[in-house]
């Protein structure tokens, strides 16, 4: 997904000399194009990340599209007070990319886990917070921020995400229809959508349609979308976030809202930090968001739509 987001970014710059890159001291071998061919529009403020906010809604204001860029917490949770009173309170033409969302850079500690940002980003007025799940995602999602005019959250995965998608044309706020099914409605966003594919595939084999959406917005959520997955009586939610305050919690607000009777299942991680460091996919086994777990978790779920008594202790497990 960075590196994606770093073709697309360097390209629109070339049509486009409102736009201007802020980093963090990082991000040199991806960011070399960029800076190597618009010099005057790149700008390493050093590790002063509160400072980058400051200096981008400045630009902002003055007529420029800027996008600053850093490890997943530094431009989003060490500088949220800049992020909400600089840049969403003027709403500012600002669009904060963070890379290694989720569990990305899991052998780095907690100090880099980025398990809180949705929460507190969808929590800000003004702000469009996008998680795309793929490639072809984050390089479509880079254009369609390019063009709002607003402030802007891109949370991209580290390195190494494989394309779900084929073809996409995609829209901020328009969830995107991987498959269809009829037994249980997933809908995934991030990291999480290219393990979520995996494991419909697998359920499909064994004779459950596991129908799947990619939400890559979650702010503004498509409401037509998630009221449509809500027709098979079975939601699960799956992102590599605290399972407080992201997508989980965006989907249950609206399907509680809406009045849904049906069974709802969040797969997410814990409020709490992880214990252990190691590579995201060993956390991912630890938490249950590797794609054995969370087979294991959707067929409990069926089960238990269907006989509620008998599968009541394996569904408590979570």
């Amino acid at each position: 997904m960075r590196t994606a987001f770093f073709q697309s970014l360097t390209q629109l710059a070339a049509q486009d000399k409102r736009i201007y890159l802020l980093v963090g001291d990082l991000g040199f071998g991806v960011a070399d194009d960029f800076r190597r061919r618009f010099p005057g529009r790149f700008l390493n403020v050093g590790v002063a990340e509160q400072n980058m906010t400051g200096v981008a809604a400045g630009l902002a204001l003055s007529g420029k599209i800027v996008f600053t860029y850093s490890i997943a917490n530094f431009p989003t949770l060490r500088c949220l007070e800049q992020i909400r009173n600089d840049i969403c309170y003027h709403n500012a033409n600002v669009k904060v990319v963070a890379v290694g969302g989720g569990l990305s850079y899991g052998p780095l500690g907690p100090s880099h886990h980025a398990t809180e940002d949705l929460a507190m980003l969808r929590a800000l007025p003004n702000m469009t917070v996008v998680a795309p799940g793929d490639p072809l995602e984050a390089g479509q999602a880079t254009s369609a921020i390019t063009l709002h005019p607003g402030p802007c959250y891109l949370r991209l995965g580290r390195a190494g995400e494989s394309n779900v998608h084929q073809q996409l044309e995609f829209t901020l706020g328009k969830a995107v229809l991987i498959r269809r099914g009829n037994g249980v409605s997933l809908i995934a966003t991030g990291g999480m959508l290219a393990l979520a594919n995996e494991a419909a595939a697998r359920l499909e084999a064994e004779g459950i349609r596991a129908g799947l959406w990619s939400m890559h917005t979650l702010k503004p959520l498509d409401t037509r979308a998630v009221l449509e997955a809500a027709s098979t009586g079975l939601v699960v939610t799956l992102e590599d976030h605290s399972a407080i305050g992201g997508l989980g919690s965006a989907v249950a607000e609206l399907l509680c809202e809406a009045g849904y009777a049906g069974r709802f299942c969040r797969i997410a991680l814990p409020d709490a930090f992880a214990p252990c460091a190691g590579s995201a996919a060993y956390l991912r086994r630890i938490y249950g968001l590797d794609v054995d777990s969370i087979v294991q978790r959707i067929r409990s779920e069926v089960v238990a739509r269907a006989r509620p008594g008998v599968a009541a202790e394996a569904v408590g497990q979570r």
